[in-house]
């Protein structure tokens, strides 16, 4: 898959026609654009990981739905999902991260890297919670703001490789404030906000990751990915 040349974990997301080494997706089946594409490739020292890294981010915030809506609260389901955050939301951010790194790809491994230990957090919260402990909330709250602080200057600079990585990393920011209106300003009703915004963040992810894995594959835009939000 051709994501050579990727500073950013949008770096083979932005729009196909300014560089075609984009997201791997050959907009074209022009001989040169794909000769071009896969010259781009053979100088990453490994193969693309962010795919697999949106993927344990999906499957992640699809574990986290039943809990979420308030349709499974169970122990059971506790511990259940504190399995899958840890397996997928944090194993394979952290996998993304760190080859990210290898890849010399330093805004995709940074935000991985750190998002892995988010879900790391998450599911200890859940396991501790399955077995009647809870988590300080205060902690976490601070935590949560300082993660915000983080989120959204990266936001703005997601806007300069893709809308809808834009929009990934606005669901995010969307969320945290969502739980710091609710911790410290007790505003009610913040639930449900936080659940849908979990939902769109699982489905961000998955796709950018299909369109990654597909686009390249079918040489075609399955999945299109939009140009950049602001320009360089």
């Amino acid at each position: 898959m051709a994501a050579a040349g990727i500073q950013s974990l949008s770096g083979n997301l932005s729009h196909e026609e300014e560089r075609p080494s984009g997201v791997a997706v050959v907009s074209s089946p022009e001989p040169a654009a794909q000769a071009s594409a896969h010259a781009a490739a053979a100088d990453l020292p490994l193969a693309e990981p962010t795919p697999v890294g949106l993927i344990g981010l999906a499957f992640g915030c699809a574990a986290l739905l039943p809990i979420a809506f308030k349709t499974s609260l169970t122990p059971q389901a506790l511990t259940t999902a504190a399995v899958f955050c840890f397996l997928f939301g944090f194993g394979c951010q952290l996998v993304a991260g760190l080859l990210n790194y290898r890849n010399k790809n330093l805004l995709g491994a940074t935000v991985f890297t750190a998002f892995a230990f988010n879900w790391a957090l998450n599911a200890w919260s859940l396991w501790s919670l399955a077995h009647g402990q809870v988590p300080d909330h205060s902690v976490i709250l601070a935590v949560e703001a300082a993660s915000l602080v983080l989120f959204v200057p990266l936001t703005y600079a997601f806007g300069f490789h893709s809308k809808l990585l834009f929009a990934f990393l606005l669901d995010i920011d969307l969320i945290y404030v969502a739980k710091l209106l609710k911790g410290y300003a007790h505003v009610p009703g913040m639930d449900l906000p936080i659940a849908f915004l979990t939902v769109g963040l699982g489905a961000i992810a998955l796709w950018l990751a299909l369109a990654m894995l597909v686009n390249p594959t079918a040489k075609k835009q399955i999945f299109p990915i939009p140009g950049p939000l602001f320009g360089a």
